[in-house]
């Protein structure tokens, strides 16, 4: 029967599947059994039929305190795990009240300056109890380190603690855009925060290797896949050649990719993602500990494919995806609010997003067996064609020197941008229905009344940081800086003078300031 049609990969899905592909191989080899190399089933052999996902919500908005009460308020309503926005400055490195940050402060997330913001974040919070996650990279050391701090004046030792930081740099160059410093630096600042957290963190997620802002940026599933782990092969290398052994800190690396609308291929791409990675790990650095040949993800529901027409249609969208990323194995989930496409999500949105992922993991039966596709023809067909396309484009990176210099080539990027301008055609063409927006819409949308953030959040968040300076020893802060170039000038760890500089009060600009005076600041070469 002929193909009648494409995955969002660009890979052909037939009409029927009858097995007839699968018959060179040995299907029950191929896949191993759950939790037992190569991972294809998932990396526990128990999955959810033993406790569900770790339901997290991502939040964070204004002041620290309005994010605090949120965090309340989820924990409350059963979440069990924190995920912390943070503003656009603090994603910079910058202070609230530098001219750069004027207008965005406590826009996208929550405005860190120091650890007094931190020490009210988490105010009231059980951090030896809850696990928390950070989207944060080029400053990702900085909030670990204020967050740390901060758990040490509730009594709870870093070995108690349970979290991620994203720290994942080389996609910001690919897909967002918040670096800070150069590649190689970046790379550094990376392996010294794998080295520390081994002694101080040891049950701290060190890394969390985004897809899910290049599928943001237009990535295709395939690409998605290809290119967060080709960025992975890249900090392992970097943290081998900084004299770490790969068995130290691979069981503490960590990924996060995105769950579309399309079902069946978003299962296939989480599969297939496990089985390329568990190999790579295996053959190519010998990892010889099986924590360090698991690929375990957190997953988010597409924000992109959220629509401002019709916003309630989205919460349809996330169900959909949300039951995507379960059946695919993911270890944690959130789930967008429905109208995180016109503001930042309302309480009784980010509640209703939390309660989908209850539904699935309560009121369904997909959580009482492991890996419920496998075997069909379907899912093993599109697991095996993905892998094949993922592995093509892993090759096409490393015959360009590897992530780095395929970043510096633009490789990455204009293969996404490829990608997004076909889907942005399609809609225009309406090839690909989004429902609402240029099929089954309405003359005109119902009024819906956003959340907004007081624009005078910024200005009082200035007057904190006057105080701050004010009281704090300045000609101590002083000398802990200095130490820290000092520290950023040599090859030694630069986390332990970066934790004294905050004990001290420095900001989180003021500290990403020390590091721009010794390692630059990294600008782009469009070369293409």
């Amino acid at each position: 029967m002929d193909s009648v049609g494409q995955s969002e990969s660009g890979l052909p899905i037939q009409p029927l599947y009858d097995g007839l592909s699968l018959t060179d191989f040995d299907v029950a080899a191929k896949l191993g059994a759950p939790g037992q190399f190569p991972f294809t089933r998932g990396v526990y052999p128990s999955m959810y039929t033993g406790r569900p996902w770790t339901m997290r919500q991502y939040a964070g908005f204004g002041t620290a305190k309005e994010s605090n009460e949120r965090y309340h308020d989820l924990v409350g309503a059963g979440t069990g795990g924190l995920s912390v926005a943070f503003d656009l400055p603090t994603q910079m490195g910058y202070d609230s009240d530098e001219a750069i940050a004027q207008g965005e402060v406590g826009k996208v997330g929550v405005a860190i300056d120091s650890i007094e913001d931190m020490r009210t974040l988490f105010q009231g919070l059980p951090l030896d109890k809850v696990s928390t996650s950070m989207t944060i990279n080029a400053p990702a050391s900085t909030l670990l380190l204020l967050y740390q701090l901060v758990a040490a004046e509730q009594g709870v030792a870093g070995h108690q603690l349970t979290g991620t930081i994203q720290n994942d740099v080389l996609k910001e160059y690919i897909a967002r855009g918040t670096y800070i410093f150069p590649p190689k630096q970046s790379l550094r600042l990376i392996s010294d925060i794998f080295a520390y957290c081994h002694k101080e963190l040891p049950r701290w997620n060190t890394i969390s290797i985004s897809g899910y802002h290049m599928a943001e940026a237009g990535a295709n599933p395939a690409q998605e896949i290809a290119f967060t782990l080709a960025n992975a092969k890249e900090y392992v290398r970097a943290a081998i050649a900084a004299g770490l052994d790969v068995d130290d800190f691979a069981p503490r690396l960590s990924f996060f990719f995105v769950a579309r609308t399309t079902l069946l291929e978003e299962i296939a791409k989480f599969r297939a993602a496990r089985r390329i990675w568990a190999r790579i790990m295996r053959d190519e650095f010998g990892a010889k500990n099986p924590k360090s040949q698991m690929l375990r993800f957190h997953t988010q529901t597409a924000g992109v494919q959220l629509a401002a027409q019709q916003p309630e249609v989205n919460l349809v969208r996330v169900a959909l995806q949300g039951l995507g990323a379960v059946l695919g194995g993911t270890q944690s989930l959130h789930t967008n609010s429905f109208d995180e496409a016109i503001a930042l999500p309302t309480q009784k949105a980010a509640r209703l997003a939390l309660r989908t992922q209850q539904v699935i993991a309560y009121e369904t039966d997909v959580t009482r067996t492991v890996d419920p596709f496998a075997g069909s023809y379907v899912m093993e067909s599109m697991t095996d064609d993905l892998e094949t396309a993922a592995l093509e484009l892993i090759q096409a990176v490393e015959e360009r020197g590897g992530a780095v210099e395929a970043i510096e080539q633009g490789f990455q990027k204009s293969e996404i941008e490829k990608s997004a301008y076909r889907i942005a055609l399609e809609i225009d063409r309406q090839e690909r229905t989004v429902v609402g927006v240029n099929k089954y819409v309405l003359d005109e949308e119902e009024p819906y009344e956003p959340l907004r953030v007081d624009p005078q959040i910024e200005a009082d968040q200035c007057e904190r940081l006057a105080a701050l300076r004010g009281e704090r020893d300045n000609a101590a802060v002083g000398r802990a800086l200095d130490e820290l170039r000092t520290a950023a000038r040599s090859e030694e760890n630069v986390l332990p003078s970066m934790r004294a500089a905050l004990g001290l009060h420095a900001t989180v600009g003021e500290v990403s300031h020390a590091l721009r005076d010794v390692w630059g600041v990294y600008v782009p070469h469009e070369t293409f």
